[in-house]
Protein backbone atom coordinates (compact mmCIF):
# COMPACT_ATOMS: atom_id res chain seq x y z
CA UNK A 1 0.00 0.00 0.00
CA UNK A 2 1.42 3.38 -1.02
CA UNK A 3 1.99 5.98 1.68
CA UNK A 4 0.40 9.36 1.14
CA UNK A 5 2.34 12.44 2.20
CA UNK A 6 0.09 15.06 3.81
CA UNK A 7 0.26 18.55 2.42
CA UNK A 8 2.45 20.93 4.36
CA UNK A 9 2.08 24.64 5.01
CA UNK A 10 4.52 27.54 4.74
CA UNK A 11 3.87 31.20 5.52
CA UNK A 12 4.78 33.63 2.73
CA UNK A 13 4.94 37.38 2.45
CA UNK A 14 5.68 39.22 -0.79
CA UNK A 15 6.96 42.78 -0.76
CA UNK A 16 6.54 45.90 -2.89
CA UNK A 17 5.66 45.36 -6.56
CA UNK A 18 5.60 41.57 -6.25
CA UNK A 19 2.11 42.08 -4.87
CA UNK A 20 1.02 43.03 -8.41
CA UNK A 21 0.90 39.30 -9.16
CA UNK A 22 -1.14 38.22 -6.12
CA UNK A 23 -4.90 38.16 -5.51
CA UNK A 24 -6.03 41.08 -3.37
CA UNK A 25 -6.51 38.95 -0.26
CA UNK A 26 -2.79 38.03 -0.25
CA UNK A 27 -1.31 41.45 -0.93
CA UNK A 28 0.98 43.07 1.65
CA UNK A 29 0.14 40.52 4.36
CA UNK A 30 1.52 37.13 5.45
CA UNK A 31 -0.49 34.21 4.08
CA UNK A 32 -0.39 30.44 4.26
CA UNK A 33 0.41 28.39 1.16
CA UNK A 34 0.14 24.60 1.03
CA UNK A 35 2.78 22.53 -0.76
CA UNK A 36 3.76 18.94 -1.39
CA UNK A 37 6.84 17.33 0.17
CA UNK A 38 10.14 18.26 -1.55
CA UNK A 39 8.68 21.37 -3.21
CA UNK A 40 11.26 24.04 -4.05
CA UNK A 41 10.94 27.69 -3.09
CA UNK A 42 10.94 28.65 -6.79
CA UNK A 43 8.08 26.30 -7.63
CA UNK A 44 5.99 27.63 -4.77
CA UNK A 45 6.61 31.29 -5.60
CA UNK A 46 5.60 30.72 -9.21
CA UNK A 47 2.56 28.64 -8.23
CA UNK A 48 1.33 31.78 -6.44
CA UNK A 49 1.62 33.74 -9.70
CA UNK A 50 4.95 35.53 -9.20
CA UNK A 51 7.48 34.91 -12.03
CA UNK A 52 10.93 33.99 -10.67
CA UNK A 53 12.51 36.73 -12.80
CA UNK A 54 10.78 39.35 -10.60
CA UNK A 55 12.43 38.04 -7.42
CA UNK A 56 15.86 39.23 -6.21
CA UNK A 57 15.98 38.04 -2.61
CA UNK A 58 14.37 35.20 -0.64
CA UNK A 59 14.64 34.97 3.13
CA UNK A 60 13.60 31.66 4.68
CA UNK A 61 13.20 31.91 8.43
CA UNK A 62 15.34 35.04 8.22
CA UNK A 63 18.19 33.50 6.19
CA UNK A 64 18.81 34.00 2.44
CA UNK A 65 18.23 30.92 0.26
CA UNK A 66 18.31 30.18 -3.46
CA UNK A 67 15.47 29.06 -5.71
CA UNK A 68 16.27 25.37 -5.32
CA UNK A 69 15.89 25.28 -1.54
CA UNK A 70 13.32 22.70 -0.38
CA UNK A 71 10.56 23.91 1.88
CA UNK A 72 9.70 22.38 5.25
CA UNK A 73 6.43 22.47 7.11
CA UNK A 74 6.08 25.73 9.05
CA UNK A 75 8.76 27.67 7.13
CA UNK A 76 8.33 31.44 6.91
CA UNK A 77 9.33 32.88 3.55
CA UNK A 78 9.85 36.56 2.69
CA UNK A 79 10.09 37.35 -1.03
CA UNK A 80 11.57 40.61 -2.32
CA UNK A 81 11.85 42.29 -5.74
CA UNK A 82 14.89 44.24 -6.95
CA UNK A 83 16.21 46.78 -4.45
CA UNK A 84 16.71 50.28 -5.87
CA UNK A 85 18.70 51.95 -3.07
CA UNK A 86 19.99 49.07 -0.94
CA UNK A 87 23.01 46.98 -1.96
CA UNK A 88 22.22 43.31 -1.32
CA UNK A 89 25.21 41.94 -3.24
CA UNK A 90 26.87 40.56 -0.06
CA UNK A 91 23.83 38.28 0.36
CA UNK A 92 23.13 35.10 -1.59
CA UNK A 93 22.58 36.00 -5.24
CA UNK A 94 19.71 34.29 -7.07
CA UNK A 95 21.30 34.82 -10.48
CA UNK A 96 24.63 35.93 -11.93
CA UNK A 97 24.59 39.72 -12.50
CA UNK A 98 24.77 40.79 -16.13
CA UNK A 99 27.95 42.51 -17.33
CA UNK A 100 25.91 44.78 -19.61
CA UNK A 101 22.20 45.42 -20.00
CA UNK A 102 20.71 44.31 -23.28
CA UNK A 103 17.14 43.31 -24.00
CA UNK A 104 14.97 41.00 -26.05
CA UNK A 105 11.29 41.90 -26.37
CA UNK A 106 8.26 39.79 -27.18
CA UNK A 107 6.18 40.36 -30.28
CA UNK A 108 3.69 42.68 -28.55
CA UNK A 109 6.30 45.29 -27.54
CA UNK A 110 7.48 46.54 -30.92
CA UNK A 111 7.00 50.24 -30.16
CA UNK A 112 8.87 49.88 -26.87
CA UNK A 113 11.74 48.20 -28.75
CA UNK A 114 11.90 51.17 -31.14
CA UNK A 115 11.97 53.65 -28.27
CA UNK A 116 14.75 51.74 -26.50
CA UNK A 117 16.81 51.69 -29.70
CA UNK A 118 16.20 55.40 -30.20
CA UNK A 119 17.64 56.01 -26.73
CA UNK A 120 20.73 53.95 -27.54
CA UNK A 121 19.93 50.59 -25.91
CA UNK A 122 20.47 47.15 -27.41
CA UNK A 123 16.91 45.88 -27.96
CA UNK A 124 16.50 42.70 -29.98
CA UNK A 125 13.04 42.43 -31.55
CA UNK A 126 11.34 40.61 -34.40
CA UNK A 127 7.63 40.33 -35.10
CA UNK A 128 7.42 36.56 -35.50
CA UNK A 129 9.36 35.07 -32.57
CA UNK A 130 7.64 32.36 -30.58
CA UNK A 131 8.03 31.92 -26.81
CA UNK A 132 10.57 29.11 -27.17
CA UNK A 133 12.85 31.26 -29.32
CA UNK A 134 12.50 34.28 -27.03
CA UNK A 135 13.51 32.25 -23.98
CA UNK A 136 16.42 30.71 -25.88
CA UNK A 137 17.71 34.13 -27.00
CA UNK A 138 17.34 35.54 -23.48
CA UNK A 139 19.30 32.63 -22.02
CA UNK A 140 22.10 32.22 -24.56
CA UNK A 141 22.65 35.91 -25.33
CA UNK A 142 22.27 36.99 -21.69
CA UNK A 143 19.45 39.39 -22.53
CA UNK A 144 16.73 40.66 -20.23
CA UNK A 145 13.40 39.42 -21.56
CA UNK A 146 10.76 42.15 -21.55
CA UNK A 147 7.17 40.97 -21.82
CA UNK A 148 3.64 41.33 -20.50
CA UNK A 149 3.22 37.54 -20.48
CA UNK A 150 3.80 36.08 -17.00
CA UNK A 151 3.87 32.56 -18.42
CA UNK A 152 6.79 33.43 -20.66
CA UNK A 153 8.80 34.69 -17.67
CA UNK A 154 8.16 31.42 -15.82
CA UNK A 155 9.95 29.34 -18.44
CA UNK A 156 12.92 27.60 -16.83
CA UNK A 157 15.38 28.77 -19.48
CA UNK A 158 14.73 32.44 -18.71
CA UNK A 159 17.18 33.81 -16.13
CA UNK A 160 16.76 37.58 -16.51
CA UNK A 161 13.39 39.10 -17.30
CA UNK A 162 10.91 41.78 -16.39
CA UNK A 163 7.13 42.01 -16.54
CA UNK A 164 6.24 45.36 -18.11
CA UNK A 165 3.30 46.80 -16.17
CA UNK A 166 2.39 49.69 -18.45
CA UNK A 167 0.23 49.35 -21.55
CA UNK A 168 1.14 52.60 -23.35
CA UNK A 169 4.57 52.52 -25.07
CA UNK A 170 5.78 55.91 -23.81
CA UNK A 171 4.93 54.94 -20.25
CA UNK A 172 6.54 51.55 -20.80
CA UNK A 173 9.88 53.03 -21.80
CA UNK A 174 9.93 55.31 -18.73
CA UNK A 175 9.08 52.27 -16.58
CA UNK A 176 11.92 50.17 -18.04
CA UNK A 177 14.43 53.01 -17.77
CA UNK A 178 13.52 53.48 -14.12
CA UNK A 179 13.53 49.78 -13.27
CA UNK A 180 17.05 49.26 -14.61
CA UNK A 181 18.43 52.71 -13.69
CA UNK A 182 19.12 53.61 -17.32
CA UNK A 183 18.34 57.33 -17.34
CA UNK A 184 22.01 58.29 -16.67
CA UNK A 185 23.29 56.24 -19.64
CA UNK A 186 20.84 57.29 -22.35
CA UNK A 187 22.81 57.82 -25.59
CA UNK A 188 20.26 58.59 -28.32
CA UNK A 189 20.45 58.22 -32.09
CA UNK A 190 23.31 55.75 -32.26
CA UNK A 191 21.38 52.62 -33.25
CA UNK A 192 19.41 51.65 -36.31
CA UNK A 193 15.72 51.81 -35.47
CA UNK A 194 15.02 49.06 -37.98
CA UNK A 195 17.58 46.40 -37.04
CA UNK A 196 19.24 47.53 -33.77
CA UNK A 197 22.80 47.77 -35.20
CA UNK A 198 25.16 50.56 -34.12
CA UNK A 199 25.43 53.28 -36.78
CA UNK A 200 28.61 54.44 -38.52
CA UNK A 201 29.42 57.90 -39.91
CA UNK A 202 29.40 57.97 -43.71
CA UNK A 203 30.76 60.55 -46.16
CA UNK A 204 28.06 62.39 -48.09
CA UNK A 205 29.75 61.85 -51.43
CA UNK A 206 29.62 58.07 -51.04
CA UNK A 207 25.81 58.03 -50.69
CA UNK A 208 24.84 61.15 -52.62
CA UNK A 209 23.08 59.17 -55.37
CA UNK A 210 20.69 57.78 -52.75
CA UNK A 211 19.64 61.19 -51.44
CA UNK A 212 16.65 63.27 -52.45
CA UNK A 213 17.48 66.70 -53.96
CA UNK A 214 16.51 68.72 -50.87
CA UNK A 215 18.40 66.35 -48.60
CA UNK A 216 21.52 66.79 -50.77
CA UNK A 217 21.11 70.56 -50.58
CA UNK A 218 20.46 71.09 -46.87
CA UNK A 219 22.29 68.29 -45.03
CA UNK A 220 25.94 67.29 -44.87
CA UNK A 221 26.25 64.84 -41.96
CA UNK A 222 25.00 61.30 -42.34
CA UNK A 223 25.22 57.94 -40.64
CA UNK A 224 24.58 54.52 -42.07
CA UNK A 225 23.60 51.14 -40.70
CA UNK A 226 26.28 48.59 -41.67
CA UNK A 227 23.72 45.78 -41.45
CA UNK A 228 20.65 46.99 -43.38
CA UNK A 229 22.26 49.98 -45.19
CA UNK A 230 19.65 52.46 -43.97
CA UNK A 231 20.80 56.11 -43.97
CA UNK A 232 20.13 58.58 -41.12
CA UNK A 233 20.45 62.36 -40.95
CA UNK A 234 19.13 65.17 -38.71
CA UNK A 235 16.04 66.04 -40.74
CA UNK A 236 12.56 66.97 -39.53
CA UNK A 237 12.01 63.41 -38.28
CA UNK A 238 15.11 63.84 -36.11
CA UNK A 239 13.64 66.98 -34.56
CA UNK A 240 10.50 65.06 -33.54
CA UNK A 241 12.63 62.32 -31.99
CA UNK A 242 14.80 64.88 -30.19
CA UNK A 243 11.72 66.35 -28.53
CA UNK A 244 10.66 62.87 -27.50
CA UNK A 245 14.08 62.21 -25.93
CA UNK A 246 13.92 65.52 -24.06
CA UNK A 247 10.51 64.59 -22.62
CA UNK A 248 11.89 61.23 -21.51
CA UNK A 249 14.92 62.85 -19.85
CA UNK A 250 12.61 65.27 -18.07
CA UNK A 251 10.90 62.29 -16.42
CA UNK A 252 14.16 61.45 -14.63
CA UNK A 253 14.51 64.89 -13.05
CA UNK A 254 13.69 65.22 -9.32
CA UNK A 255 10.19 66.51 -8.68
Amino acid sequence: MMSVHPRQLAIFRCYAELNDFLPSIRRFVPFGHYFEVHASVKDMIESMGVPHTEVDLILLNGMPVDFSHKLQDGDRVSVYPAFRSLDISPLLQLRTPLQELQFVLDTHLGRLATYLRMLGFDASYETNREDKELSRISHHEHRILLTRDCGLLKRGEVVHGYFVRGTEPREQVVEVLGRFDLFPVISPFRRCLRCNTLLNPVAKETIIERLQPKTRQFYDEFRICPACNRIYWAGSHHEHMQRFVQRILARSAPR
